[in-house]
């Protein structure tokens, strides 16, 4: 969904952010919103990682059967 914004949406939407926000506001905005998207990385990677390491588990239990 986002691949199709281009630069003039891209444009459009950064002022519309410094309009409702204002240029004081914006940054703490632009800081939180990568803090939340950082910590859904992280999360994202977390649950890969245990995913995979189940089903490494499940498919040694059945080679050694």
């Amino acid at each position: 969904m986002l691949s199709n914004i281009g630069f003039p949406g891209l444009i459009l939407i950064l002022v519309l952010a410094l309009i409702l926000f204002g240029p004081k506001k914006l940054p703490e905005v632009g800081r939180a919103f990568g803090e939340t998207l950082r910590e859904f990385k992280k999360s994202t990677r977390g649950l890969t990682s245990d995913v995979m390491e189940d089903l490494e588990e499940d498919t040694k239990k059945k080679a050694l059967k």
